[in-house]
């Protein structure tokens, strides 16, 4: 089984067969429709240099939603609980990466702050509408990730490099996505680089850091999006007591549809000022 097995998913189904363990595997075109989120949680006492360090670096890291008290979440899914329904996660303890495990309840603690941050698998669905194929999702495998040479804005004990997504695609393709991906500004906007991996400091296009390498067609070039992978890099060097993340490409998924996203969070931006 793969996400392409649970492309007519409703989010509420999702959750639940992630809960029972039936689904454990990375999430793009999964639920179609609907936007997916990055995962950070971390204690109350950080959460604070997270969300600066989020807002200084908007491109790979747009909150959606900030989750506290309870594991409960609300805005971008009411009834999902965020330390159950995600597919994988990954222990950080010290800055070091320690396990990976499906359910997380057990490291929730009364200080515990979650954060839900948008992801370029929103966009997906708009690319493959216009005609684009999104090969990892042809393939049903992982997105390829990559650490770059672009260092992010730091704050309190944030800080690292960006990481980015990466979809092979024609010149011609690459124009339609930037087109595209430069209207949904809160699941990281148009590509950061298009066509010249040197330039931002990736050596080898077929090994990347994070999800699965993918092959290329002739004529195509790589297509790099900011990506929600980003905080894992800084939580390496940080190396906090106790951090947990998604697992690269294991997303929650939102019941927000991405059509709705982008105004549903301007909406949310007005309302808070």
């Amino acid at each position: 089984m793969n996400a392409n097995d649970f492309t007519n998913t409703r989010p509420e189904e999702a959750w639940k067969l992630i809960r029972e363990g039936t689904i454990d595997f990375p999430t793009a075109g999964m639920c179609a429709g609907y936007a997916q989120a990055n995962l950070v949680i971390l204690p109350k006492q950080y959460a604070d240099d997270f969300k600066i360090f989020a807002s200084k670096n908007p491109k790979p890291c747009p909150i959606l939603e900030v989750v506290e008290g309870t594991p409960d979440v609300h805005d971008m899914g009411e009834g999902a609980i965020i330390t159950s329904d995600v597919p994988k996660y990954r222990i950080w303890k010290n800055g070091e990466l320690i396990d990976t495990v499906t359910d997380v309840t057990s490291y929730w603690k009364e200080d515990s702050v979650a954060f839900l941050i948008g992801c370029s698998f929103s966009f997906e669905e708009a690319l493959i509408k216009n005609g684009v194929e999104v090969r990892h999702i042809s393939l049903g495998c992982n997105v390829p990730m990559y650490k770059t040479n672009i260092q992010c804005e730091p704050a309190g004990v944030f800080n690292g490099p960006m990481v980015v997504s990466m979809r092979p695609m024609t010149p011609d393709d690459a124009e339609t996505a930037k087109r595209i991906t430069d209207a949904y500004p809160n699941v990281h906007g148009g590509p950061i680089q298009i066509g010249e991996p040197e330039a931002i400091g990736i050596k080898d296009i077929m090994h990347p850091e994070y999800g699965d390498a993918v092959p290329f067609k002739e004529g195509e070039i790589p297509v790099f999006w900011a990506c929600g992978v980003t905080p894992q890099a800084a939580i390496e060097n940080a190396k906090l007591p106790l951090v947990i993340t998604h697992a690269p490409g294991h997303m929650f998924i939102t019941n927000v549809l991405n059509k709705d996203l982008n105004e549903y969070l301007e909406a949310k931006k007005r309302n808070l000022n």
